[in-house]
């Protein structure tokens, strides 16, 4: 998925192309209870939406231009950062919230939004019940899953083939002598990959984690500040030519590098951590039903469909048609390692301080 994680004034300057002129809608018909037998007042319905994402949020313009011609609304949009940051704001201004509907909270952070109360109840109409159970935080309802990906160990096939070596399989693979300096992955501290890829060896090694980071620092395991540094910069196999021919990133991203119908990279389909994009309504939204159609929205057809071309996810809609190179070079993990997002949110922070001083020192 070597497009997705862009740099946050690429991504804010897709935004801004986003933001949509105003347009008013139809007036809601209220009556005045101290006035019997009078005519009903009108109260206009809300024009304005302020839809909340992370800095990777993007979809085609034509289907935002279509939703604002079919709703009526202004449609603006916020982008404070990565999941993290982005569930962070949420949390420090949920006595005045920053928008309506937030796209973007992923599995890593899910327990600490609906923890914190910072999203509404709302049941989608149009995601099929099989989705929807497979791909949810909680039963609550109060996060809907709009696409999923594999993060998942890249390797450079043409590395590895040039230096006679086989590629790696598996986590325990990566602390063996013959993968000595090979791997880069991101920080969990600052990267929503690099937390993935934490949560998914606790997943995998459960007490043993510790140990099993220790073994990859002694095995030389090298941890770039976010995604683009290490796949872009590091990875020799992308378009940086770094030193590195192991790379966290996604299960997607073999898919995107793609020559003369053949791709010189493989997802490690044994190293995946499946991470979950969730849509919410913003509790205290001023405009909760502008909200609720901006998810509906999103679970669309059109914008399903728009997902993997626009954001590398796949989409929550699990029968939506994949674009062909998908179907042959990013394919998702069988077995994908998973911790419930319940324990992630009570021991995502103490992993982290306790990933650092193992790690970095």
């Amino acid at each position: 998925m070597s497009i997705r994680r862009t740099t946050a004034a690429f991504a804010a300057a897709a935004l801004a192309s986003l933001t949509l002129a105003s347009c008013v809608s139809s007036p809601t018909t209220t009556t005045n209870p101290d006035a019997p037998g009078s005519a009903p007042a009108t109260t206009p319905a809300p024009t304005k939406l302020t839809v909340v994402t992370h800095d990777s949020f993007n979809l085609s313009e034509e289907l935002i231009t279509k939703f604002k011609a079919d709703t009526g609304l202004d449609v603006t949009f916020v982008a404070p950062g990565d999941a993290g940051t982005l569930t962070n704001q949420l949390v420090l201004t949920k006595g005045s919230p920053l928008g309506d509907v937030v796209f973007g909270i992923d599995n890593t952070f899910a327990g600490r939004a609906l923890d914190q109360g910072i999203v509404a109840p709302y049941q989608a109409q149009t995601i099929p019940a099989a989705d929807a159970e497979a791909l949810k935080a909680d039963d609550s309802h109060r996060l809907t899953p709009i696409d999923f990906g594999d993060v998942c160990l890249n390797a450079d096939t043409t590395w590895f083939e040039a230096n006679n070596k086989p590629i790696p399989a598996t986590l325990d693979d990566l602390v063996k002598p013959e993968y000595k300096d090979l791997l880069v992955v991101s920080n969990p501290a600052s990267s929503s990959p690099g937390l993935a890829f934490l949560t998914a060896t606790v997943g995998a090694k459960g007490d043993g984690w510790v140990d099993y980071w220790t073994q990859l620092k002694n095995n030389g395991v090298l941890v770039a500040k976010d995604w683009t540094e290490a796949y872009s910069v590091q990875f020799s196999g992308s378009a940086g030519k770094g030193p590195r021919p192991l790379v966290l990133s996604y299960s997607t991203s073999p898919a995107f590098e793609v020559v003369d119908g053949k791709t010189p990279t493989q997802s490690l389909l044994g190293t995946c951590f499946r991470q979950v994009e969730y849509a919410g309504v913003i509790e205290g939204a001023a405009n909760p039903e502008g909200a609720q159609k901006f998810i509906e929205f999103l679970l669309s057809p059109e914008v399903q469909a728009d997902i993997p071309g626009q954001m590398y996810m796949y989409p929550a809609v699990r029968a939506t048609e994949l674009p062909e190179e998908w179907v042959k070079f990013a394919p998702l993990s069988d077995n994908p390692h998973t911790v419930p997002a319940a324990e992630i949110a009570a021991n995502r922070d103490s992993w982290i301080r306790t990933w650092t001083s193992t790690v970095i020192g």
